[in-house]
């Protein structure tokens, strides 16, 4: 990688925590300027607006959150045990999150609802994503006669991921992980009752 374009993965990196963190109304440039040590010139070289660094921070903090869970199902043999892998990511949200911040995909849906149709279509995107891979998980479990094929996937996967969402915006309000162990606990009994017998 060329000097430049490890010093463009820097400021990425290093702002995804500033926007996660302030939103992106909520960032300023000498937020970004303090958070990479780098002046108004040395990130505009590389970028050419804030709203072109969120994206990028957005897409970053999506790629981490992507391998956070690839990591959690990893030696993980039955979609039951995967699933709850996959929430209990969430389990200690404010004293070690996957990013700093929260969810980013709440944080940006929350924040670019109805002012910024880009980070928006991001944020969709992402959601898409994850409701995906919950769904596909399922699917798997049902064909591998693992979970109960009267699962209604599409139902459940709104359900965990709204609890979950949910758990995250309580947690964080509160400063206390006790909401998201709530959910977990909850959400794992759920999963554990679509095992077949």
């Amino acid at each position: 990688m060329r000097k430049g374009e490890k010093t463009k993965q820097q400021i990425i990196v290093l702002a995804t925590d500033v926007f996660n963190q302030k939103g992106y109304f909520g960032t300023s440039l000498t937020d970004i300027m303090n958070a990479t040590g780098l002046k108004k010139g040395g990130i505009y070289n590389h970028f050419e607006n804030k709203e072109e660094l969120a994206i990028a921070s957005f897409d970053y903090a999506i790629e981490v959150m992507t391998n956070t869970y690839a990591k959690a199902i990893e030696g993980k043999k039955s979609a039951i045990d995967q699933l709850i892998a996959l929430i209990s990511i969430y389990e200690n949200i404010i004293d070690n999150p996957p990013i700093k911040g929260g969810c980013p995909i709440l944080n940006t849906a929350v924040e670019s609802d109805d002012t910024n149709p880009v980070l928006r279509k991001r944020a969709q995107e992402a959601m898409q994503k994850w409701l995906k891979l919950i769904q596909l998980t399922i699917r798997k479990g049902i064909r591998r006669n693992e979970i109960q094929p009267t699962v209604d996937i599409e139902s459940f996967s709104t359900f965990l991921t709204s609890t979950i969402e949910g758990a995250v915006m309580l947690s964080k309000l509160y400063q206390t992980n006790s909401y998201m162990k709530q959910a977990i606990k909850h959400l794992t009994e759920s999963i554990e009752n679509f095992r077949v017998e």
